[in-house]
């Protein structure tokens, strides 16, 4: 496999997630702010792409993929070339200048406006999960926050305020389904919504890795970016929950109004049916998928290393191989858990090294973090046992039959998505 692990994190890395992925094999710094994503690293951004892409196909969103090289002249007519902050500005051996693209609203309107004239055309909605470049004065936090980052940004085209509501609140519920698939407990709070609207919506995920912070009541029913709250700390929540609670938090994705903004800058806009030309509202939706990975790095770990949700772990059983030499006899028996697994779509990570100690072994298994764990031993090659474990287990290796420790696995995955919506010409 292309990439190893580590003992110890470079030094200059502090967050807890740059250091557990880069250990782990997942990631290396390319330069600060920049990383490069090895085979295990690129599995899970793969697996949180998909669970996303899924859900976002299921409220009815087609993927499309937008250039990252902009257009300056686009940039001008929203007036943020010289007020968006982080912008990275490129310029050709033509002396043409472009961006270099940070999110799409001045690429996905103009392109709208080639397909969208009638309220027969509306509503649309198109997403990317696509690198996103932003010029950050100071990248921290590992994966956290870099001038490179996988984004998934969903842009909305409606014909009415009220049915862009809907569509917002169907986003919601998708959203939901998303971090929870993730095994993400991640709260919709309150924010501002800046020079769109009075209010956006942000999902944080609380841990003390966070750069924001949030007022939140521990029984779900309010939450605020503590820059905009209304109420403070301490104050107890309307439905008896007990006092309000302030901590840090990263987050994972957001969701605003965009209104007309966009579409008033490049004269987007749609004949109704009384044949007048209306401006089209449109939404934003974002959800970071590097982000993401990192955040489930920071939560789910212990001392040892990574412990991946079984939805987005590279692989879904670490193998790991004790014998001295290989044999006939042991080699079958590898060979028949990897036919079982392939029966129930379960992916595994062989660890066969036979110059590596079963310590270092166990030390590379528990570092990545595969959930399941097997070990095949060359002391028991006569019959079909193996001996099993889960990472989040600190108890005892569970001698099993190769085919009860596969159903075992297999029964811990999670759910797909609900079918997409049809999709209509």
């Amino acid at each position: 496999m292309f990439g190893k692990t580590i003992k110890d994190a470079p030094k200059d890395e502090v967050a807890i997630n740059a250091r557990l992925l880069i250990r782990g094999g997942f990631i290396r710094r390319e330069v600060s702010g920049v990383y490069n994503y090895l085979p295990l690293g690129i599995r899970v951004l793969n697996k949180i792409s998909n669970i996303v892409r899924e859900e976002m196909n299921s409220i009815g969103g087609q993927e499309v993929l937008l250039s990252s090289l902009q257009n300056k002249q686009s940039w001008e007519k929203t007036n943020r070339w010289n007020n968006f902050d982080a912008l990275f500005k490129l310029t050709s051996v033509l002396d043409n200048e472009y961006a270099l693209g940070p999110s799409h609203e001045e690429v996905v309107v103009p392109l709208a406006k080639q397909f969208i004239s009638s309220y027969k055309d509306l509503p649309l909605s198109v997403y990317q999960i696509q690198t996103k470049f932003r010029d950050e004065k100071r990248a921290k936090s590992g994966i956290l926050r870099g001038r490179e980052f996988l984004m998934k940004d969903l842009y909305s085209f409606h014909a009415t305020d009220a049915d862009f509501k809907k569509y917002y609140e169907e986003v919601k519920k998708a959203y939901e389904k998303v971090f929870k698939r993730l095994n993400l407990k991640a709260i919709e709070t309150q924010a501002s919504g800046g020079a769109f609207s009075k209010v956006s919506h942000e999902y944080q995920v609380i841990t003390d890795a966070g750069e924001d912070e949030i007022i939140y009541c521990p029984g779900g029913d309010f939450s605020s970016n503590a820059q905009i709250s209304p109420v403070k700390e301490g104050k107890q929540c309307d439905l008896g929950h007990g006092p309000l609670k302030r901590a840090k938090a990263i987050e994972v994705g957001n969701i605003f109004p965009l209104g007309t903004k966009f579409s008033d800058a490049f004269d987007l806009s749609y004949k109704n049916k009384e044949g007048k030309n209306m401006p089209v509202i449109m939404g934003c939706y974002g959800i970071g998928i590097s982000r993401l990975m990192g955040a489930i790095a920071e939560v789910h770990n212990d001392e040892k290393g990574i412990i991946w949700p079984e939805s987005v772990a590279p692989y879904d059983v670490h193998l790991m191989v004790f014998a001295r030499e290989e044999g006939v006899k042991l080699n079958t028996k590898i060979n028949k858990l990897l036919a079982v697994a392939k029966e129930k779509n379960i992916e595994v990570l062989i660890d066969d090294r036979q110059d590596v100690q079963p310590g270092a072994k166990h030390f590379d298994a528990d570092l990545i973090g595969i959930p399941h764990k097997i070990i095949i031993s060359g002391n028991k090659v006569d019959d079909e046992v193996i001996d099993y474990k889960s990472r989040s287990d600190n108890g005892k290796w569970n001698p099993m039959p190769i085919s009860e420790a596969i159903d075992k696995i297999s029964k811990k995955f999670q759910p797909k998505a609900d079918p997409p919506l049809a999709e209509k010409s």
